[in-house]
Parts: structure tokens; sequence; C-alpha cells
């Protein structure tokens, strides 16, 4: 298995929370709080029921059980045993079905029963933690059948992503353990629109999500200047014969 594209000690962070992922009240209540706004984003513009869906970077399942309950059909992705063990856990206790897969993007890609197979792919948290978020794009890409749809989301690199990612949700709120992210791995918008043209793909949106920390509230809107989501499409024709 080739792992050139996955960082370890990005693994090993999550590794060592995996079991407190479905605690809503744990180190992970951003990503409970922030996951209804991400669904109803996705399902908005890419209506899930009876849609086939990729979830690259899936960890414990939360946006892939979201999605299955919703209607689609998931497969979910991650390179950490742990947290894809509490997924598969969790889904048995809730009765969620969700194929969960140790396995990167990559070479997902390379598997002729599984690439150009997707109405939707979602890479959502995940991009800022890898060595080379290009090729993850380009391999998400890959996955997708035409006319597909690709929802990414990460964080604006910028002083001010620097003061309220870092800074100020990891030291200040606490919101996130210290050391979940590192700044100059964060993406600006223009760097992702670069990567996703690159990968053939069509930008048709991109929305920021900010957090109000006196309301504890989180909401989309036009500020990217921190967290951001774009959707992009796979624009060829479908040549299947109806």
């Amino acid at each position: 298995m080739s792992n050139h594209n996955v960082d370890q000690n990005e693994i090993a962070k999550f590794e060592a929370l995996a079991s407190r992922w479905w605690d809503p009240t744990s180190e992970f209540r951003p990503l409970h709080d922030i996951n209804p706004l991400r669904l109803n984003y996705i399902d908005e513009r890419a209506p899930l029921a009876g849609k086939r869906a990729l979830d690259v970077g899936c960890g414990g399942g939360l946006l892939s059980e979201g999605m299955a309950l919703r209607g689609a059909h998931v497969t979910g992705i991650d390179m950490g045993e742990a947290p894809l063990s509490v997924a598969r856990l969790h889904g048995m206790e809730s009765g969620i079905e969700v194929d969960y897969r140790r396995i990167t993007v990559e070479e997902l890609a390379q598997d002729p029963e599984h690439a150009g197979q997707y109405d939707v792919v979602t890479c959502l948290e995940m991009l800022e933690h890898v060595p080379d978020p290009a090729s993850v794009i380009s391999a998400c890409a890959t996955m997708l059948k035409p006319g597909g749809h690709l929802f990414v989301s990460t964080i604006n690199r910028n002083p001010k992503s620097f003061l309220f990612a870092i800074v100020g949700a990891e030291y200040m709120l606490r919101l996130l353990p210290k050391g979940t992210h590192e700044w100059r791995k964060f993406i600006r918008p223009s760097e992702m629109s670069d990567h996703l043209r690159h990968a053939g793909l069509d930008i048709r949106d991109l929305t920021g999500m900010t957090y109000n920390p006196i309301t504890k509230a989180y909401r989309l809107g036009r500020d990217v200047d921190v967290n951001y989501m774009m959707h992009a499409m796979d624009t060829r024709e479908d040549s299947t014969p109806s």
C-alpha cells in the first residue's frame, strides 16, 4: 500500500481521540455543531437520496452516517484504523449502513470498480492534514461520474485564520485540542480553486462558515476569511446509453 500522501503524525492525533468521536461534548463538539450545516449545504446542491456518495477522510463517520440517513449509498474512507473502528461500531449500534474502508482516495481511484462511479464526493476538514492536497483533489475528481459533485472544506491561510482557528479555537476557547492544526497547511480559496480547475472541475460555489463565541453557533455566509466550503462539478456529458 502506497501511503506517500499520508502524514502519520496527523493520523496519530485523531487515533488518540477516536473513542470520543461521537460524544457531542468532547473535542469533536465543533464537528457535531457544524455537521447539520454541512449536510444541508450538500443536500441542497446535490440531493442525496438514491445517490452514491464517497466520504474522503470520514473519521468516525459523522458526515457518512448523515448522508446515509438522507438516503445516499455511502462509502467512507480514512487512514486511521481507530476512527474507522468507532465508525463501524456506531453504525452497528445505530443501524445505519456505511461501507467503511482503510484506504487513501489515490489508491481507490486506481480501482475500476470505484473510479468514476460516485454522484457525490465529499472531503471535509481533511485537506489541511495531508502533505499534498492537490493529489487528493485530483483523485476525488477521478471518482466522480460525469455530472458528479465534489464538496470540499478547509481553513483559509491568513493572519485572521491564525488568530481565530489556532489562537482562538485551540488556546482561548479550547474548542479543539492544542496542536490540531498547523497554520502553514491551511489553503487559500485561490489555491483551492486552482487545484479544482487543474483536476478538470467547474467551481459552482464558495461559502464561508463563521462561529459566534457568544451564541456558540455556526452559520454559513459570505465571510471566507477562516473556514469555507467549495462546491465543484464534473461537467462531462454522461455517455451511458439511456
